[in-house]
């Protein structure tokens, strides 16, 4: 006899969550350590890399998988995560019958091997090449245009079946990149703050929560580790980069999502001067831009005063604070005024803020992320302000 549901109780919200890699190998000479993990998952694996990380990782990987008996092919992704940098891979995948995807290098190219391996329903390695962003850890991949233009993200069934975290390995990419991680991560607590600081689900509250210990380590221990690369405190900042930031976006799940600081970086992607800058640096740059907005759009004196403190520790690691340290700054006002329509479409992420944003707005917040304190003040005491450029 089946029972009836009663139906006066309110339904229960299903929430699917995919909190982490199945297994993390973490350490100094990592790698060496991994044969038998890679091993196990499969017997002929794609090696999935740009040619900077492939010659870096060939003379350790290879011998490696030969001396677990595996056959394997790798092959360039290209610049991008692309639709057609993916086609091509699916072929190549197809032809040289792999069963298993091993992505190396930054968050591009993990990216792609995680989307490969999802369209291809075949288990991925991740072995990253530098800490600039937490993609060896997260469920998700970005995808570009071949211009390097943000199109969308994808959500993966799972996180990856093993993320190998090789500090040798990250110490051999440049000082900018971790940099750059560090503004990434950050983020984390500045967004997630927004969009979920005020929910009482247990996960979203814990995912906050640690977006604030993670802020904390890296306010605390960023500028030491950048003078003692790979050193202890350095190793801790790199854990925090790469798997402290994507246990947070993991355990927060779409609950816990980006704002507006991945909605500038997103927007300006479009803009082709925007293209030799990292990834990170353009979303801490977005971040005091989603300060900027709390504060003429709400007179939020908190986010005035996280705009000073972070001003200062960007000063203090070398992030960018304006679009001259993006190299944007002589770009046109129309350029800008695209950037800031992508950043506002429809489904952009920036709408998470409990504000409404138009480009407009978002223009006069990304040409005044360093105004000063005081001024700032003085604006908001006033009876009414444009927020024109």
């Amino acid at each position: 006899m089946i029972k009836q549901t009663n139906t006066c109780q309110p339904a229960t919200t299903i929430l699917s969550l995919n909190i982490a890699p199945t297994q993390i190998i973490r350490g100094k000479n990592a790698l060496a350590k991994s044969g038998e993990a890679i091993a196990l998952l499969g017997n002929n694996p794609l090696i999935v890399g740009g040619d900077r990380a492939l010659n870096i990782i060939q003379p350790h990987l290879g011998p490696l998988l030969q001396n677990h008996h595996l056959k394997f092919t790798q092959a360039n992704y290209g610049s991008d995560c692309s639709e057609a940098s993916l086609s091509n891979l699916r072929q190549i995948v197809t032809t040289q019958k792999a069963d298993l995807i091993i992505g190396i290098g930054g968050g591009k190219a993990l990216d792609t091997a995680k989307l490969l391996a999802h369209q291809c329903h075949l288990p991925v390695v991740t072995i990253p090449t530098s800490a600039g962003t937490c993609a060896a850890w997260t469920a998700l991949s970005n995808v570009y245009s071949d211009q390097g233009a943000f199109l969308y993200d994808v959500s993966l069934t799972r996180c990856p079946d093993l993320l190998i975290l090789d500090y040798d390995l990250i110490k051999t990419g440049p000082h900018r990149i971790l940099v750059a991680g560090i503004g990434d991560a950050i983020a984390k607590w500045y967004e997630a703050s927004v969009s979920s600081g005020h929910s009482e689900q247990t996960m979203t509250v814990a995912a906050v929560q640690q977006a604030r210990v993670l802020r904390d380590i890296l306010f605390q221990k960023s500028t030491v580790a950048l003078q003692q690369p790979g050193g202890e405190t350095w190793q801790e900042v790199v854990d925090a980069t790469v798997l402290l930031a994507g246990l947070i976006g993991g355990i927060g799940g779409a609950q816990c999502r980006t704002v507006a600081a991945h909605a500038v970086h997103n927007g300006l992607t479009h803009l082709s001067a925007s293209h030799g800058t990292l990834h990170g640096e353009k979303v801490a740059y977005g971040i005091l831009v989603q300060l900027r907005l709390e504060e003429m759009l709400q007179g939020s004196q908190l986010a005035m005063t996280a705009r000073q403190q972070l001003l200062k520790f960007y000063d203090e690691i070398g992030l960018p604070k304006t679009l001259g340290d993006l190299g944007l700054g002589e770009i046109s006002l129309s350029e800008l005024w695209r950037a800031a329509e992508v950043a506002c479409h429809d489904n952009s992420d920036i709408h998470r803020l409990p504000f409404r944003v138009i480009p407009e707005q978002l223009v006069a917040a990304m040409v005044s992320t360093t105004v000063p304190l005081e001024s700032e003040k003085q604006n908001l005491a006033k009876p009414s302000r444009s927020v024109t450029p």
